[in-house]
């Protein structure tokens, strides 16, 4: 029933139908397994120890030939029903109604840190800057570095690496750099697409 409503959103009632279960009975199933999942995922999404930092630099090094990177930041859009106070702030620039899930995977895709809940009318940017992690980035970075994309300037954020916006004077070594990060940034893009 739980994962039938994250598919489908669902009201209870449509899942009381579906499940043949009373409108409370799915309401209590689905709000008992929200809470468990909250409670389980600092279990599975956790920030690298150092030594974890250290072989991260070294796989994404391999991978995209950039040193001193832990993992690659990114926002995505998670749809949902237009809200019914406040409706308007959830529709974003793709025409749709969403919440914003800020996600940072390492290497492997797995997400290490997550920030979920603004409106989809807020911009990454914005999201990274009321996130938690936002405020303790220096104790979580280190000497470490993320890779993301145009949407975080790097010289707001120094602890993200971004490509040059191409306005038709790159040069050859800022094109190439360009291709790096998103040769680096391809694995969150795919840990959402799973996700998804």
């Amino acid at each position: 029933m739980f994962l039938w409503y994250l598919a489908n959103q669902n009201s209870f009632r449509e899942l009381s139908d579906k499940f043949d279960v009373s409108q409370g009975a799915a309401h209590k199933v689905i709000v008992e397994v929200l809470d468990l999942t909250c409670l389980l995922a600092s279990s599975f999404i956790t920030w690298p120890t150092h030594c974890e930092k250290r072989t991260n630099a070294v796989l994404f090094r391999r991978a995209c030939g950039i040193d001193g990177i832990v993992g690659t930041i990114d926002g995505c859009h998670i749809r949902i029903q237009r809200p019914p106070v406040r409706g308007g702030d959830y529709l974003n620039r793709k025409s749709f109604y969403s919440i914003l899930l800020q996600g940072i995977v390492d290497d492997q895709g797995k997400f290490i840190d997550i920030f979920t809940g603004p409106p989809g009318r807020v911009h990454d940017s914005r999201m990274l800057r009321a996130s938690p992690f936002f405020e303790t980035w220096m104790q979580y970075m280190g000497q470490y570095k993320l890779l993301g994309d145009t949407a975080y300037i790097a010289q707001t954020y120094p602890f993200i690496i971004t490509p040059k916006i191409d306005n038709g004077a790159l040069t050859v070594d800022d094109q190439q750099l360009n291709a790096r990060i998103s040769r680096g940034r391809v694995v969150v893009e795919q840990a959402f697409g799973c996700l998804k």
